[in-house]
Protein backbone atom coordinates (compact mmCIF):
# COMPACT_ATOMS: atom_id res chain seq x y z
CA UNK A 1 0.00 0.00 0.00
CA UNK A 2 2.82 2.34 0.35
CA UNK A 3 4.12 1.38 -2.61
CA UNK A 4 1.02 2.35 -4.62
CA UNK A 5 0.71 5.62 -2.53
CA UNK A 6 4.18 6.69 -3.15
CA UNK A 7 3.39 5.97 -7.14
CA UNK A 8 -0.25 8.03 -6.86
CA UNK A 9 1.54 10.79 -4.97
CA UNK A 10 4.44 11.73 -7.78
CA UNK A 11 2.50 12.08 -10.53
CA UNK A 12 0.02 14.32 -8.25
CA UNK A 13 3.08 16.39 -7.45
CA UNK A 14 4.32 16.84 -10.50
CA UNK A 15 1.04 18.03 -11.99
CA UNK A 16 0.17 20.30 -9.09
CA UNK A 17 3.85 21.88 -9.73
CA UNK A 18 3.21 22.36 -13.76
CA UNK A 19 0.16 24.66 -13.11
CA UNK A 20 1.36 27.08 -10.39
CA UNK A 21 4.93 27.24 -12.64
CA UNK A 22 3.25 28.25 -15.77
CA UNK A 23 0.41 30.31 -13.84
CA UNK A 24 2.42 32.79 -12.19
CA UNK A 25 5.84 32.44 -13.31
CA UNK A 26 7.79 33.85 -10.34
CA UNK A 27 8.52 32.45 -6.68
CA UNK A 28 11.34 31.99 -4.06
CA UNK A 29 14.42 30.07 -4.64
CA UNK A 30 14.73 26.62 -2.25
CA UNK A 31 17.51 26.04 -0.51
CA UNK A 32 20.22 24.18 -2.98
CA UNK A 33 21.32 22.04 0.42
CA UNK A 34 18.91 19.42 0.57
CA UNK A 35 19.64 18.48 -2.71
CA UNK A 36 21.85 15.66 -1.28
CA UNK A 37 19.19 14.49 0.74
CA UNK A 38 17.51 13.31 -2.18
CA UNK A 39 20.27 11.24 -3.55
CA UNK A 40 19.79 7.47 -4.04
CA UNK A 41 20.17 5.73 -0.70
CA UNK A 42 22.23 2.65 -0.64
CA UNK A 43 20.66 -0.84 -0.31
CA UNK A 44 22.92 -3.34 1.40
CA UNK A 45 23.46 -6.56 -1.07
CA UNK A 46 23.70 -10.26 0.24
CA UNK A 47 25.44 -13.39 -0.62
CA UNK A 48 22.20 -15.53 0.12
CA UNK A 49 22.24 -17.15 -3.22
CA UNK A 50 25.89 -18.30 -3.18
CA UNK A 51 24.74 -19.69 0.45
CA UNK A 52 21.61 -21.50 -0.98
CA UNK A 53 24.15 -23.25 -4.01
CA UNK A 54 26.66 -23.97 -1.64
CA UNK A 55 24.10 -25.87 0.64
CA UNK A 56 22.26 -27.63 -2.09
CA UNK A 57 26.14 -28.44 -3.16
CA UNK A 58 26.36 -30.10 0.30
CA UNK A 59 23.18 -31.88 0.20
CA UNK A 60 23.98 -33.33 -2.86
CA UNK A 61 27.80 -34.73 -2.09
CA UNK A 62 26.19 -36.17 1.57
CA UNK A 63 23.83 -37.77 -0.60
CA UNK A 64 25.76 -39.65 -2.76
CA UNK A 65 28.38 -40.27 -0.05
CA UNK A 66 25.37 -41.99 1.69
CA UNK A 67 24.16 -43.89 -1.18
CA UNK A 68 27.71 -45.41 -1.84
CA UNK A 69 28.38 -46.54 1.37
CA UNK A 70 24.44 -47.82 1.59
CA UNK A 71 25.32 -49.82 -1.68
CA UNK A 72 28.53 -50.91 -0.52
CA UNK A 73 26.71 -52.20 2.66
CA UNK A 74 23.95 -54.24 0.74
CA UNK A 75 26.86 -55.68 -1.91
CA UNK A 76 28.63 -57.40 1.32
CA UNK A 77 25.31 -58.77 2.58
CA UNK A 78 24.52 -59.70 -1.14
CA UNK A 79 27.96 -61.61 -0.94
CA UNK A 80 27.34 -63.17 2.60
CA UNK A 81 23.97 -64.85 1.86
CA UNK A 82 24.70 -65.79 -1.51
CA UNK A 83 28.08 -67.61 -0.32
CA UNK A 84 27.07 -69.28 2.63
CA UNK A 85 23.69 -70.22 0.89
CA UNK A 86 24.91 -71.62 -1.87
CA UNK A 87 27.49 -74.15 0.23
CA UNK A 88 24.85 -75.03 2.61
CA UNK A 89 22.54 -75.40 -0.58
CA UNK A 90 25.68 -77.66 -2.20
CA UNK A 91 26.43 -79.68 1.15
CA UNK A 92 22.46 -80.70 1.60
CA UNK A 93 23.23 -84.00 -0.22
CA UNK A 94 25.28 -86.71 1.35
CA UNK A 95 27.78 -88.48 -1.10
CA UNK A 96 25.86 -91.52 -0.40
CA UNK A 97 22.90 -90.20 -1.99
CA UNK A 98 21.02 -89.38 1.17
CA UNK A 99 20.35 -85.91 2.13
CA UNK A 100 20.21 -83.90 5.21
CA UNK A 101 17.08 -83.61 7.11
CA UNK A 102 14.69 -80.55 5.54
CA UNK A 103 13.76 -77.52 7.61
CA UNK A 104 10.15 -77.19 8.84
CA UNK A 105 8.35 -73.84 9.86
CA UNK A 106 12.27 -72.05 9.04
CA UNK A 107 14.12 -74.39 11.70
CA UNK A 108 16.36 -77.28 10.16
CA UNK A 109 15.59 -80.61 12.20
CA UNK A 110 14.66 -84.41 11.95
CA UNK A 111 11.54 -85.31 9.62
CA UNK A 112 8.66 -86.04 11.32
CA UNK A 113 9.17 -89.79 11.63
CA UNK A 114 12.72 -89.72 12.90
CA UNK A 115 11.89 -89.36 15.92
CA UNK A 116 9.42 -92.62 15.87
CA UNK A 117 12.78 -93.96 14.47
CA UNK A 118 15.04 -93.24 17.28
CA UNK A 119 12.07 -94.31 19.99
CA UNK A 120 12.41 -97.51 17.29
CA UNK A 121 15.64 -98.26 17.85
CA UNK A 122 15.39 -97.55 21.80
CA UNK A 123 13.05 -100.55 21.72
CA UNK A 124 14.74 -102.77 19.36
CA UNK A 125 17.79 -102.35 21.69
CA UNK A 126 15.79 -103.24 24.65
CA UNK A 127 13.88 -106.36 22.80
CA UNK A 128 18.00 -107.31 21.50
CA UNK A 129 18.39 -107.43 25.75
CA UNK A 130 15.74 -109.57 26.45
CA UNK A 131 16.21 -111.94 23.43
CA UNK A 132 19.48 -112.30 24.20
CA UNK A 133 18.13 -112.93 28.47
CA UNK A 134 16.21 -115.60 27.08
CA UNK A 135 18.89 -116.90 24.81
CA UNK A 136 20.93 -117.78 27.98
CA UNK A 137 18.35 -118.73 29.76
CA UNK A 138 17.35 -121.07 26.75
CA UNK A 139 20.78 -122.12 26.89
CA UNK A 140 21.03 -122.69 30.74
CA UNK A 141 17.59 -125.03 30.37
CA UNK A 142 19.10 -126.98 27.12
CA UNK A 143 22.16 -128.05 29.53
CA UNK A 144 19.99 -128.58 32.24
CA UNK A 145 18.10 -131.25 30.42
CA UNK A 146 20.95 -132.19 28.58
CA UNK A 147 22.32 -133.43 31.65
CA UNK A 148 19.24 -134.82 32.61
CA UNK A 149 19.48 -136.89 29.68
CA UNK A 150 22.50 -137.62 29.84
CA UNK A 151 21.92 -139.10 33.42
CA UNK A 152 18.87 -141.19 32.20
CA UNK A 153 21.09 -142.92 30.31
CA UNK A 154 22.76 -146.10 31.36
CA UNK A 155 26.04 -146.97 29.26
CA UNK A 156 28.69 -144.36 28.26
CA UNK A 157 28.27 -145.08 24.92
CA UNK A 158 24.61 -143.82 24.58
CA UNK A 159 25.60 -140.98 26.87
CA UNK A 160 28.33 -140.48 23.97
CA UNK A 161 26.39 -140.54 21.34
CA UNK A 162 23.44 -138.20 23.10
CA UNK A 163 26.52 -136.06 23.97
CA UNK A 164 27.73 -135.72 20.16
CA UNK A 165 24.50 -135.35 18.79
CA UNK A 166 23.51 -132.44 21.04
CA UNK A 167 26.72 -130.87 20.52
CA UNK A 168 26.40 -131.42 16.65
CA UNK A 169 22.72 -129.76 16.85
CA UNK A 170 24.22 -126.93 19.56
CA UNK A 171 27.29 -126.55 17.52
CA UNK A 172 25.20 -125.72 14.12
CA UNK A 173 23.22 -123.63 15.95
CA UNK A 174 26.27 -121.65 17.05
CA UNK A 175 27.58 -120.98 13.55
CA UNK A 176 24.12 -119.72 12.88
CA UNK A 177 24.16 -117.59 15.92
CA UNK A 178 27.96 -116.82 14.71
CA UNK A 179 26.68 -115.75 11.43
CA UNK A 180 24.26 -113.45 12.50
CA UNK A 181 26.54 -111.98 14.70
CA UNK A 182 28.81 -110.90 11.75
CA UNK A 183 25.92 -109.92 9.67
CA UNK A 184 24.84 -107.44 12.75
CA UNK A 185 28.75 -106.51 13.05
CA UNK A 186 28.86 -105.29 9.40
CA UNK A 187 25.91 -103.65 9.81
CA UNK A 188 26.39 -102.10 12.85
CA UNK A 189 30.41 -100.62 11.30
CA UNK A 190 28.82 -99.19 8.15
CA UNK A 191 26.17 -97.76 10.59
CA UNK A 192 29.14 -96.44 12.28
CA UNK A 193 30.86 -95.06 9.09
CA UNK A 194 27.71 -93.24 8.60
CA UNK A 195 27.28 -91.34 11.53
CA UNK A 196 31.22 -90.28 11.03
CA UNK A 197 30.61 -89.37 7.90
CA UNK A 198 27.53 -87.20 9.46
CA UNK A 199 29.33 -86.30 12.25
CA UNK A 200 31.64 -84.87 9.92
CA UNK A 201 29.62 -82.71 7.73
CA UNK A 202 27.69 -81.81 10.59
CA UNK A 203 31.03 -80.27 12.03
CA UNK A 204 31.32 -78.51 8.56
CA UNK A 205 28.13 -77.18 8.40
CA UNK A 206 28.42 -75.72 11.99
CA UNK A 207 31.74 -74.49 11.27
CA UNK A 208 30.26 -72.12 8.13
CA UNK A 209 27.49 -71.72 9.75
CA UNK A 210 29.69 -70.27 12.95
CA UNK A 211 31.55 -68.25 9.88
CA UNK A 212 28.76 -66.90 8.72
CA UNK A 213 27.57 -65.80 12.01
CA UNK A 214 30.58 -63.92 12.94
CA UNK A 215 31.17 -62.13 8.98
CA UNK A 216 27.07 -61.19 9.84
CA UNK A 217 27.65 -59.47 13.10
CA UNK A 218 30.42 -57.88 11.89
CA UNK A 219 28.89 -56.58 9.02
CA UNK A 220 25.54 -55.74 11.45
CA UNK A 221 28.23 -54.27 13.31
CA UNK A 222 29.44 -52.39 10.63
CA UNK A 223 26.17 -51.29 9.75
CA UNK A 224 25.03 -50.14 13.30
CA UNK A 225 28.14 -47.46 13.37
CA UNK A 226 27.04 -46.93 9.64
CA UNK A 227 23.03 -45.74 10.75
CA UNK A 228 24.46 -43.84 13.57
CA UNK A 229 27.16 -42.03 11.36
CA UNK A 230 24.28 -41.00 8.75
CA UNK A 231 21.90 -40.06 11.46
CA UNK A 232 24.61 -37.25 13.36
CA UNK A 233 25.54 -36.11 9.99
CA UNK A 234 22.17 -35.71 9.77
CA UNK A 235 21.38 -34.02 12.94
CA UNK A 236 24.36 -31.79 12.04
CA UNK A 237 23.13 -30.98 8.72
CA UNK A 238 19.71 -30.30 9.96
CA UNK A 239 20.96 -28.12 12.39
CA UNK A 240 23.03 -26.57 10.29
CA UNK A 241 20.36 -25.25 7.45
CA UNK A 242 17.76 -24.13 9.94
CA UNK A 243 20.77 -21.72 11.49
CA UNK A 244 21.63 -20.95 7.66
CA UNK A 245 17.91 -20.50 7.45
CA UNK A 246 17.41 -18.47 10.26
CA UNK A 247 20.47 -16.03 9.18
CA UNK A 248 19.45 -15.23 5.87
CA UNK A 249 15.63 -14.57 7.69
CA UNK A 250 16.86 -12.32 9.67
CA UNK A 251 19.53 -10.99 6.93
CA UNK A 252 16.18 -10.38 4.61
CA UNK A 253 14.22 -9.15 6.99
CA UNK A 254 16.34 -6.28 8.49
CA UNK A 255 16.77 -5.51 4.28
CA UNK A 256 13.43 -5.45 4.04
CA UNK A 257 13.14 -3.01 7.42
CA UNK A 258 15.96 -1.06 5.77
CA UNK A 259 13.72 -1.01 2.46
CA UNK A 260 10.28 0.31 4.03
CA UNK A 261 12.39 2.97 6.24
CA UNK A 262 13.77 4.85 2.95
CA UNK A 263 10.27 4.36 1.78
CA UNK A 264 8.62 5.98 4.51
CA UNK A 265 11.69 8.90 4.34
CA UNK A 266 10.90 9.13 0.52
CA UNK A 267 6.86 9.57 1.87
CA UNK A 268 7.47 11.97 4.50
CA UNK A 269 9.72 14.37 1.78
CA UNK A 270 7.43 14.17 -1.01
CA UNK A 271 4.67 15.02 1.77
CA UNK A 272 7.07 18.03 2.39
CA UNK A 273 7.76 18.80 -0.90
CA UNK A 274 4.12 19.20 -1.76
CA UNK A 275 3.13 21.44 1.23
CA UNK A 276 6.06 23.76 0.13
CA UNK A 277 4.84 23.54 -3.57
CA UNK A 278 1.35 24.39 -2.47
CA UNK A 279 2.65 27.48 -0.17
CA UNK A 280 4.79 28.71 -2.95
CA UNK A 281 1.90 28.83 -5.06
CA UNK A 282 -0.13 30.76 -2.61
CA UNK A 283 2.92 32.91 -2.65
CA UNK A 284 2.39 33.13 -6.42
CA UNK A 285 -1.24 33.78 -6.45
CA UNK A 286 -0.97 36.63 -3.43
CA UNK A 287 1.96 38.58 -5.48
CA UNK A 288 0.14 38.32 -8.42
CA UNK A 289 -2.92 40.17 -7.36
CA UNK A 290 -0.78 42.64 -5.15
CA UNK A 291 1.14 42.98 -8.75
CA UNK A 292 -2.75 43.46 -10.27
CA UNK A 293 -3.35 45.60 -7.28
CA UNK A 294 -0.31 47.86 -7.95
CA UNK A 295 -1.21 47.97 -11.55
CA UNK A 296 -4.24 49.34 -11.56
CA UNK A 297 -3.02 51.54 -9.15
CA UNK A 298 0.24 52.84 -10.51
CA UNK A 299 -0.73 53.46 -14.42
CA UNK A 300 1.06 56.73 -14.69
CA UNK A 301 4.55 55.94 -12.95
CA UNK A 302 5.95 53.94 -15.47
CA UNK A 303 9.51 53.61 -13.96
CA UNK A 304 8.22 52.50 -10.75
CA UNK A 305 6.31 49.74 -13.01
CA UNK A 306 9.35 48.55 -14.65
CA UNK A 307 11.37 47.97 -11.31
CA UNK A 308 8.84 46.18 -10.42
CA UNK A 309 8.30 43.92 -13.73
CA UNK A 310 11.74 43.21 -13.43
CA UNK A 311 11.89 42.18 -9.88
CA UNK A 312 9.24 39.86 -11.01
CA UNK A 313 10.63 38.66 -13.68
CA UNK A 314 13.81 37.48 -11.45
CA UNK A 315 11.04 36.12 -9.23
CA UNK A 316 9.41 34.32 -11.97
CA UNK A 317 13.08 32.86 -13.18
CA UNK A 318 13.62 31.77 -9.30
CA UNK A 319 10.35 29.46 -9.29
CA UNK A 320 11.27 28.30 -13.10
CA UNK A 321 14.22 27.68 -11.32
CA UNK A 322 12.62 25.68 -8.78
CA UNK A 323 10.13 24.24 -10.57
CA UNK A 324 13.32 22.36 -12.66
CA UNK A 325 14.64 21.13 -9.52
CA UNK A 326 11.20 19.77 -7.64
CA UNK A 327 10.38 18.49 -11.19
CA UNK A 328 14.04 16.83 -11.18
CA UNK A 329 13.73 15.56 -7.81
CA UNK A 330 10.44 14.16 -9.04
CA UNK A 331 12.10 12.00 -11.56
CA UNK A 332 14.73 10.83 -9.22
CA UNK A 333 12.69 10.01 -6.69
CA UNK A 334 10.08 7.78 -9.17
CA UNK A 335 13.95 6.29 -10.49
CA UNK A 336 14.71 5.43 -6.70
CA UNK A 337 11.34 3.72 -6.32
CA UNK A 338 12.00 1.81 -9.66
CA UNK A 339 15.45 0.45 -8.31
CA UNK A 340 13.34 -0.32 -4.60
CA UNK A 341 10.84 -2.76 -6.44
CA UNK A 342 13.63 -4.41 -8.32
CA UNK A 343 15.45 -4.85 -5.25
CA UNK A 344 12.82 -6.09 -3.55
CA UNK A 345 11.94 -8.94 -6.43
CA UNK A 346 15.60 -9.96 -6.34
CA UNK A 347 15.46 -10.75 -2.53
CA UNK A 348 11.72 -11.97 -3.53
CA UNK A 349 12.96 -14.56 -5.70
CA UNK A 350 16.17 -15.25 -3.44
CA UNK A 351 14.01 -15.68 -0.52
CA UNK A 352 11.77 -18.48 -2.87
CA UNK A 353 14.99 -20.24 -3.95
CA UNK A 354 16.15 -20.88 -0.78
CA UNK A 355 12.70 -21.76 0.52
CA UNK A 356 12.72 -24.71 -2.25
CA UNK A 357 16.53 -25.72 -0.68
CA UNK A 358 15.25 -26.01 2.19
CA UNK A 359 11.87 -28.08 0.76
CA UNK A 360 14.81 -30.21 -0.74
CA UNK A 361 16.95 -30.75 2.21
CA UNK A 362 13.56 -31.96 3.91
CA UNK A 363 13.24 -34.23 1.00
CA UNK A 364 16.33 -35.37 1.07
CA UNK A 365 16.10 -36.33 4.77
CA UNK A 366 12.68 -38.06 4.43
CA UNK A 367 14.56 -40.31 2.48
CA UNK A 368 17.52 -40.86 4.76
CA UNK A 369 14.66 -41.98 7.02
CA UNK A 370 12.71 -44.26 4.88
CA UNK A 371 16.23 -46.04 4.02
CA UNK A 372 17.48 -46.43 7.90
CA UNK A 373 14.05 -47.66 8.61
CA UNK A 374 14.82 -50.11 5.55
CA UNK A 375 18.54 -51.15 6.83
CA UNK A 376 16.78 -51.83 10.38
CA UNK A 377 14.22 -54.64 8.79
CA UNK A 378 17.45 -56.10 7.09
CA UNK A 379 19.04 -56.39 10.61
CA UNK A 380 16.24 -58.00 11.92
CA UNK A 381 15.89 -60.28 9.68
CA UNK A 382 19.60 -61.17 9.59
CA UNK A 383 19.01 -61.71 13.32
CA UNK A 384 16.06 -64.12 12.53
CA UNK A 385 18.50 -66.12 10.28
CA UNK A 386 21.36 -66.10 12.66
CA UNK A 387 18.30 -67.68 15.34
CA UNK A 388 17.58 -69.82 12.74
CA UNK A 389 21.54 -71.37 11.95
CA UNK A 390 21.62 -71.44 15.69
CA UNK A 391 18.66 -73.63 16.01
CA UNK A 392 19.93 -75.95 13.27
CA UNK A 393 23.28 -76.28 14.89
CA UNK A 394 21.76 -77.02 18.39
CA UNK A 395 19.28 -79.89 16.63
CA UNK A 396 22.46 -81.33 14.73
CA UNK A 397 24.82 -81.30 18.11
CA UNK A 398 21.51 -82.96 19.73
CA UNK A 399 20.92 -85.90 16.82
CA UNK A 400 24.72 -86.40 17.12
CA UNK A 401 25.11 -87.04 20.82
CA UNK A 402 22.32 -89.36 20.55
CA UNK A 403 24.11 -91.26 17.85
CA UNK A 404 26.99 -91.23 19.92
CA UNK A 405 25.38 -92.71 22.60
CA UNK A 406 23.76 -94.67 20.39
CA UNK A 407 27.25 -95.79 18.72
CA UNK A 408 28.34 -96.48 22.44
CA UNK A 409 25.60 -99.01 23.16
CA UNK A 410 25.94 -101.07 20.36
CA UNK A 411 29.77 -101.57 21.14
CA UNK A 412 28.78 -102.79 24.49
CA UNK A 413 26.54 -104.50 23.25
CA UNK A 414 29.09 -106.05 20.80
CA UNK A 415 31.89 -106.62 23.24
CA UNK A 416 28.90 -108.79 24.71
CA UNK A 417 28.11 -110.63 22.12
CA UNK A 418 31.99 -111.10 21.23
CA UNK A 419 32.37 -112.31 25.33
CA UNK A 420 29.62 -114.94 24.62
CA UNK A 421 30.94 -116.02 21.64
CA UNK A 422 33.94 -116.53 23.05
CA UNK A 423 32.57 -118.34 26.26
CA UNK A 424 30.26 -120.83 23.86
CA UNK A 425 33.46 -121.61 22.23
CA UNK A 426 34.80 -122.58 25.17
CA UNK A 427 31.99 -124.66 26.04
CA UNK A 428 32.53 -126.04 22.65
CA UNK A 429 35.67 -127.17 22.93
CA UNK A 430 35.24 -128.21 26.75
CA UNK A 431 32.60 -130.26 25.81
CA UNK A 432 34.25 -131.58 22.30
CA UNK A 433 37.69 -132.73 24.89
CA UNK A 434 35.17 -134.55 27.16
CA UNK A 435 33.65 -136.36 24.25
CA UNK A 436 36.78 -137.25 23.50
Amino acid sequence: MKKQDTEESAPQDSENATPSTTELQSSAAVKDSESPEASEPQIPQTDAHSQSDQAVSEVAKAERTRRDMAEELSRQLEDILSTYCRESLSDDTLPNGQSHSPEFNGVAGNKPGEGKAIGGNREERESRKSQEKKKVKGLGKEITVLMQTLNTLSTPEEKLAGLCKNLWSFSAWQLEEHRNTQKQMRALQKKQNQLVQDKDNLRNEHSKAILARSKLESLCRELQRHNRTLKDEGVQRTRLEEEKRKEVTTHFQSTLNDIQTQMEQHNERNASLRQENGELAEKLKKLYEQYKLREEIFVNPFQHIDKVVKQKDLQQQLLLKEAVESQRMCELMKQQEVHLKQQLSLYTEKFEEFQTTLSKSNEVFTTFKQEMEKMTKKIKKLEKETAMYRSRWESSNKALLEMSEEKSVQDREFEALQGKVQRLEKLRRALKGGAQ
